[in-house]
């Protein structure tokens, strides 16, 4: 009977066992590996997988591998291989690994941020940079919508002076509203069922995956019943249908005299694409609704939650840090007042806010392990050779908190930015990119830096932020998933008594 065993273990060895492609290459040094189990067994359970992952840089190096299943991945953990990766050999690691939840989120690798590369990938990226082109100037300029949503969340938050309250909701609402203005030139009240349904769907999807899911490694098993993968379809269906419903609407109205956002400019594309192509299937493809919604989805998912989150965490730490608020004040109060509000101008005068930002962006990176990459080609990277179709794993954490790079990496220093005078924004590393780089950069990073800039500034102005008197400050060990999220909690809001005693002078 045991020669039986051992003939099955072999043949599952012959299968599943990693084979390198070209023997005679330097590999990077690998984590244990088992057959059908891959380096499961050797990687650690206990804590956050970011930090685990760092950790085991101490023993393998900034770059190692370890296998998923039959899969092998290629962890990156120090900022020019990184930037090896994600801008000198770019394209040929600008591939996305098919998992069963990266399908859910993607429809099955379509839109922008989880689609493999192609065709379909670099025209609806292109078109998306296009949209944001159109928010440049005038009445549709990015700036203005944002301040339209800042003043409403401090008119919100004079309502609730002196007391205690989550900010998740009001922030969660109007950063929806911006996004919802950049795709559909729309925007929604507080409390209607269109931000209410969007929320429910944001919450369960960010819950579904702060878990592993073992259908993505081994992809057999998605035949089973399992909760989180029901709970992430459900959201994104939830989700797919309310956009749906807004898409449907929107293409009865359109208008091909001009574009003004994100909606008509796809549909601008499909028309064109149908007028010029008649009968290309293939061209046909590119522009279904399914894609279009698809990328909708994707500035949804990528826009809200990672601002919301970012605003939280600044807001946080400047709970645990109040000398660094007050200072904040204090710069807005002299290059600002209070005779206006902040414009996206005045970041060249609010340096220690801008610094801020940049701080919590590296001590708290929206997404701690970027997602996957994959090689579309047979590839190298630094002295390693890597296989067409491995993935690549880039762990900005690592990069965030190397302490060859970082002066006390793991202190909230919003100074680090700032030259020794404290009149000048520098860069301490190049060990610093919270957006990504290259093909597969953040395509909404200037959205995301001009709302948190003029959020916060609008927000700073006029209100002083504190620990209620029955509230212990925020946890700031966080929660893992894709985005990295902070538990809840609760900052007492006080308008200012400086902005009190303008308002009144302004008054009488």
């Amino acid at each position: 009977m045991w020669e039986l065993w051992a003939l099955l273990l072999l043949t599952l060895a012959y299968f599943f066992w990693p084979k390198a492609k070209h023997p005679g290459g330097k590999y990077p040094k690998s984590l244990p590996s088992l057959p059908v189990v891959g380096s499961l067994p050797f990687l650690p359970r206990n804590g956050h997988e970011h930090i685990n992952l760092f950790k085991l840089q101490e023993k393998y190096g900034p770059i190692y591998s370890f296998q998923v299943g039959s899969k092998t991945t290629v962890m990156v953990g120090h900022h020019q291989l990184a930037k090896e990766v994600l801008i000198k050999r770019g394209k040929e690691f600008s591939g996305r690994p098919q998992t069963m939840t990266l399908d859910l989120l993607s429809n099955k690798q379509k839109g922008v941020a989880f689609a493999d590369y192609g065709e379909a990938w670099q025209l609806h990226r292109k078109l998306v940079q296009a949209a944001f082109a159109l928010f440049k100037h005038g009445d549709h300029k990015l700036e203005k919508i944002i301040c339209q949503e800042a003043g409403s969340l401090c008119d919100f938050l004079d309502t609730q002076n002196g007391q205690a309250i989550d900010l998740s909701l009001p922030l969660f609402v109007k950063v929806t509203n911006i996004v919802c203005f950049f795709c559909f030139n729309i925007s929604f009240k507080n409390g209607h069922p269109t931000l209410k349904t969007m929320q429910k769907c944001n919450e369960g999807i960010m819950d579904s995956l702060s878990n592993n899911n073992i259908a993505d490694i081994f992809p057999a098993l998605r035949i089973f019943p399992n909760k989180t993968i029901k709970t992430m379809r459900d959201c994104i269906k939830l989700r797919n249908d309310v956009l749906a419903e807004i898409y449907e609407k929107y293409k009865g109205n359109f208008s091909s005299d001009s574009a003004t956002n994100l909606m008509d400019v796809l549909i601008q594309a499909k028309m064109n694409s149908v007028n010029n192509n008649a009968g290309s299937d293939e061209e046909s493809k590119l522009f279904s609704d399914q894609h279009i919604l698809a990328t909708i989805g994707d500035i949804f998912g990528a826009g809200v939650e990672t601002t919301t989150s970012v605003m939280k965490w600044t807001v946080a730490f400047l709970l645990h840090n109040p000398q660094v608020l007050k200072k904040i004040q204090k710069e807005i109060d002299q290059n600002v007042g209070f005779s206006r509000t902040p414009t996206i101008s005045d970041r060249n005068h609010l340096l220690l806010l801008e610094a801020t930002i940049r701080e919590v962006l590296r001590i708290r990176p929206v997404a701690p392990m970027f997602i996957p990459h994959k090689a579309i080609t047979d590839s190298s990277i630094g002295e390693f050779a890597i296989d067409k179709g491995t993935n690549v794993i880039i762990n900005l954490w690592a990069l965030h908190h190397d302490e060859k790079e970082w002066c006390q990496p793991h202190q909230f220093l919003p100074e680090r930015f700032l030259d020794p005078t404290g009149s000048q924004l520098i860069s301490p590393s190049l060990s610093y990119i919270p957006f990504g780089a290259g093909p597969r950069s953040c395509v909404g990073e200037n959205l995301a830096r001009q709302t948190l800039f003029l959020f916060l500034s609008w927000m700073l102005q006029r209100f002083d932020l504190e620990v209620s008197e029955d509230e212990q400050l925020p946890s700031l060990e966080g929660i893992p998933s894709m985005v990295l999220m902070i538990n809840p909690y609760k900052v007492k809001i006080k308008v200012r008594q400086a902005w009190k005693e303008a308002q009144g002078e302004g008054s009488t």
